[in-house]
């Protein structure tokens, strides 16, 4: 037996250390699994095969009233505050379903039914899926039977009023499909292969965070490559190797010498420049931060830890439905495409068709995860545009906001190339269409707002800071301590959140920090570098295991 005190250590210590004897747990007197198994084989197959599974945010519904989960979009579709029926495109098209879905384009409605048990959903095409397969969440439609479990587990209205049944109960967010699980001898079995699927003729709205589903042969949005060629190049310098080569710039002079001017005479991006650049004398700090595109999974912990870390305002479906989300740090997930522009130029296809084209994602896609938020450009076209100096460079390299200069011109959005500032259309904390989504409404939830950061108000423009508040704290014990900053004490909330530790932050002026030796790898590079911006932000070059075996 173990005492009080090893119980605390283990908890404390996050293991429990010592000789343990574990007994493979024995379960024949309540699951009779040779009967479940017979049983499972004899269920007759039809058109359709429905799994059930649960989302990383609400769970199986036990955060269902979270309303900073609800509006966390799920990793792979984007959508928040719903649950729908994913379906493969071929079987969409061929139940006249509508594929695109965004503000103004709505979900087509199917009707799922499994032994006489049916639900009504919006239906969502995702890439990948196998034909004659459909997808449903659970976790979702608590509260259907007047249920209190929150109010934020109801659906709202344009005003923010809870929308009410018939019956005269709010309607819940999305539906319950525990009912269509099946139970054999008291297993409960989350797939079942006898459905039926058929279009209800109406529309629903789904509020997703991300409708464009490919970067269409962009690479300086996303570079990746082979296992296989990442060794046979992994000794070339940075920007040298062929899967991360760096940007040059087209110019009409004779850069080659071969005495002709022509497509191959390029310069380095680093050679233009729209401001007086100065030198980095590497003085003080120069806060960075790299992300391994090869180790993010897109769960989107860091999503909701800077949300709860920086008081980010929760909107509401109807806010999300208008692209009025205030998440600071947003997953682009983009899916691999088969057309390419050379493709495209085999067949005589236009490059405009080519594009288009490429916007459609391949039956069995390969998927990416980009965490994208303010990159901290040292050249930031945000902070050129802004007429009242609200956005500001430091002299640590941070790109900074200051709240009660802004005039809510829009102008640093406009201008900002990666579109990850967010402005404040509403007093989301006191304003009545945000009192049962966000938290702030509540006089017991206010306390859990960090003290340490400002909550903005309505007409004010808000970006991702580097969570400020940490580097500033962590300078100060480090100065009580009379101590230089050391590596690695002071972490931002997503980095600190991150399970796969993608995400690292440090100084870049100091030559044994993490980030600056990930950000010299020749992996590294700057999402958009060839707009010259010279962000703080590095990304490592996503490499697949695809080739070979070895890992």
């Amino acid at each position: 037996m173990y005492s009080d005190a090893d119980w605390n250590s283990a908890i404390h210590d996050g293991n429990l250390s010592g000789n343990v004897s574990v007994e493979t747990p024995n379960y024949s007197s309540v699951i009779n699994t040779a009967t479940a198994s017979r049983k499972v084989a004899e269920v007759k197959g039809g058109a359709v095969e429905l799994v059930t599974y649960v989302k990383a945010t609400v769970g199986a519904g036990q955060h269902a009233a979270n309303p900073m989960l609800q509006e966390t979009p799920d990793p792979v579709s984007k959508v928040t505050w719903d649950n729908y029926v994913t379906m493969a495109k071929v079987d969409m098209e061929a139940m006249g379903l509508n594929t695109y879905i965004a503000q103004e384009n709505f979900a087509s409605v199917v009707k799922v039914t499994v032994d006489g048990k049916s639900v009504e959903l919006p239906a969502y095409l995702q890439p990948g899926q196998k034909p004659g397969t459909i997808g449903i969440a659970l976790g979702y439609g608590r509260g259907a039977n007047g249920e209190n479990i929150g109010q934020a587990a109801f659906q709202t209205g344009e005003k923010g009023e809870h929308l009410m049944l018939d019956s005269g109960l709010p309607m819940p967010i999305g539906a319950n499909v525990f009912p269509l699980t099946t139970n054999i001898d008291g297993n409960t079995i989350y797939a079942n292969y006898d459905v039926s699927i058929e279009p209800m003729g109406t529309e629903y709205p789904l509020a997703c965070t991300q409708i464009h589903h490919t970067y269409m042969g962009r690479d300086s949005v996303v570079r990746e490559t082979t296992f296989d060629s990442y060794l046979a190049e992994a000794s070339k310098p940075k920007g040298a190797a062929s899967w991360n080569m760096a940007h040059a710039l087209n110019v009409h002079e004779d850069t080659n010498h071969d005495g002709v001017i022509d497509a191959r005479d390029k310069k380095s991006t680093n050679a233009f420049d729209l401001w007086h650049s100065h030198p980095v004398e590497e003085v003080g700090h120069r806060w960075g931060m790299t992300i391994d595109l090869t180790t993010c999974t897109g769960c989107s912990s860091c999503v909701t830890a800077c949300n709860i870390e920086n008081n980010v305002s929760v909107v509401g479906k109807d806010e999300v439905l208008r692209h009025r989300d205030m998440h600071w740090i947003r997953i682009d997930r983009y899916y691999a495409s088969d057309y390419s522009l050379e493709k495209g130029e085999e067949e005589g296809v236009g490059v405009i068709d080519s594009y288009g084209r490429m916007e459609d994602p391949s039956e069995n896609p390969q998927t990416v995860h980009m965490p994208m938020m303010c990159q901290h450009c040292n050249h930031a076209p945000c902070e050129t545009v802004c007429p009242v100096a609200a956005t500001t460079h430091s002299n640590e390299g941070l790109n900074q906001m200051t709240y009660n200069r802004c005039i809510g011109t829009r102008y640093c959005a406009n201008n900002c190339p990666y579109k990850v500032r967010r402005f404040n259309w509403f007093n989301y904390k006191g304003y009545m269409k945000f009192a049962n989504v966000n938290p702030a409404h509540d006089s017991l939830a206010r306390l859990v707002l960090n003290p340490d950061v400002t909550v903005r108000a309505r007409g004010v423009m808000e970006k991702c800071s580097m969570c400020i508040q940490r580097i500033q704290s962590g300078k100060l014990e480090a100065k009580k301590a009379d101590t230089a900053v050391l590596d690695g004490a002071i972490v931002t909330a997503c980095a600190e959140s991150c399970p796969t530790n993608a995400i690292a932050f440090g100084d870049l002026n100091d030559n044994g920090s993490q980030v600056r030796s990930i950000s010299e790898n020749n992996r590294s590079y700057h999402a958009l570098e060839e707009i010259g911006v010279k962000p703080n932000i590095f990304y490592m070059t996503k490499v697949r295991n695809v080739d070979s075996n070895k890992a």
